[in-house]
């Protein structure tokens, strides 16, 4: 309820009290609620885990306006490089996304005008969901862990597990006497932590530093030159630049955990970058959810 509270606050008063009393009064709505789909001229849908709920409301573009003005606390000009990346960050680690027409200048967005749909992502925490794998992942004898490359489709979970497992290793796990490391986490598109004002708003551990709104190279460069760290994490990894930038950091002593899209070892092996680390035994573990 919590969370809903922190999301129906941006919605003008009459869309806030539908999609309040419409969730509230269905139980599988609001436990799996994931997503809130606002598009001008058609109906509210609300995504659940593996079904849509359709609410009968048309949403206008007047509609639309004011909670993007409410998103960027009423300084549509302060979010312009978050609008031009396509989401904003809000309080509670909920992440919304935004489409409408591109404004291009020199092959860069500059900005979004005629903004026509919004997602609000409803950020969901599912503490020690990592435990199942994270035998897997810590290597006890020399207390660290394995480079670790985990893998799954969209939607599947890949991001909470990675989360987690930062968590852990982060805080330390008591029952196998596994110390505590010093992470650092490239959080590119703000999905791990989902900073809000500096200030992460999933928990991602003690022993955390995150450096976000960076490409994964650039971080983690960052990171290794400033703060030292002993794992590196990072979300769905694929290009070029990410390889390079890994393969440094792995060969320089600093272990890392990295995500990518897949459903198995054949579609790995296609992306050629990864193939790479795997060639060349820097990543060390696979796991597919």
């Amino acid at each position: 309820m919590e969370k809903l509270l922190e999301i129906v606050k941006f919605f003008p008063m009459n869309l806030s009290n539908i999609l309040y009393n419409t969730i509230i009064s269905n139980n599988k709505i609001k436990d799996e609620l994931q997503e809130i789909r606002i598009r001008i001229d058609r109906p509210l849908i609300l995504k659940l885990r593996d079904k849509e709920f359709i609410v009968e409301y048309k949403i206008t573009q007047n509609e639309i306006l004011q909670i993007v003005e409410r998103l960027c606390e009423n300084s549509i000009y302060a979010y312009k490089k978050q609008l031009c990346e396509g989401y904003i960050t809000i309080r509670g680690g909920h992440r919304v996304g935004i489409t409408g027409t591109a404004v291009v200048e020199n092959g860069e967005i500059i900005n979004i005008k005629y903004i026509t749909s919004l997602n609000f992502r409803i950020a969901r925490e599912v503490p020690n969901c990592s435990n199942r794998i994270i035998g897997q992942v810590i290597d006890i004898k020399n207390q660290t862990i394995f480079n670790t490359l985990i893998v799954s489709p969209p939607g599947k979970g890949k991001t909470t597990m990675l989360r987690d497992l930062i968590r852990n290793l982060s805080n330390g796990v008591n029952g196998i006497n596994f110390k505590g490391k010093t992470c650092g986490v490239v959080d590119e598109r703000g999905e791990i932590a989902a900073m809000y004002r500096g200030i992460p708003q999933n928990n991602v551990g003690i022993r955390t530093d995150i450096i976000d709104n960076v490409s994964k190279a650039k971080g983690i460069k960052i990171l290794i030159r400033t703060m030292a760290p002993e794992i590196i994490a990072c979300d769905e990894i694929g290009g070029n630049e990410d390889i390079q930038a890994i393969e440094e950091a792995m060969l320089s002593g600093v272990k890392g955990i990295f995500t990518m899209h897949g459903k198995s070892i054949e579609d790995v092996h296609s992306n050629p970058y990864i193939k790479k680390l795997i060639d060349k035994k820097i990543i060390e573990k696979i796991i597919f959810i």
